[in-house]
């Protein structure tokens, strides 16, 4: 951002229109979006394969009660990463504070649940 210019718009960087905000906050954004997205999909690989080729665990309906919540943690956060992006994208060629988002606490807390989980079922194996 130049100095006299707090917004981020009018950089004079080229490929930023009058009023627009720099392209480079916009290709970050778009970049951390697709990286969500491929977290996203890496959960839900991790959810199904766990279901379907893990060897079974002692515990009754072990495998679906590990693999069962990454499929869903990885559907919320492929919904998330959307509504994320668009959130910044809308705060950005406004000219305002990109809104807090939680994305990075919920994963980590459904990823931790997961692993104690399945340690604790592994246990009775």
């Amino acid at each position: 951002m130049a100095p006299d210019d707090p917004g981020g718009k009018n950089t004079g960087i080229p490929g930023s229109a009058p009023g627009e905000p720099d392209p480079r906050l916009l290709y970050a954004n778009e970049r951390t979006f697709l990286a969500w997205i491929r977290t996203s999909l890496a959960l839900l690989a991790s959810g199904l394969a766990i279901i379907e080729l893990l060897p079974a665990f002692r515990v009754a309906g072990g495998r679906r009660l590990v693999g069962l919540p990454l499929i869903a943690l990885g559907t919320w956060l492929a919904a998330m990463a959307f509504v994320t992006w668009t959130r910044n994208e809308r705060a950005m060629r406004a000219g305002q504070p990109l809104p807090a988002n939680h994305q990075a606490l919920v994963l980590t807390i459904g990823v931790a649940v997961v692993a104690v989980l399945a340690f604790v079922l592994s246990a009775f194996d």
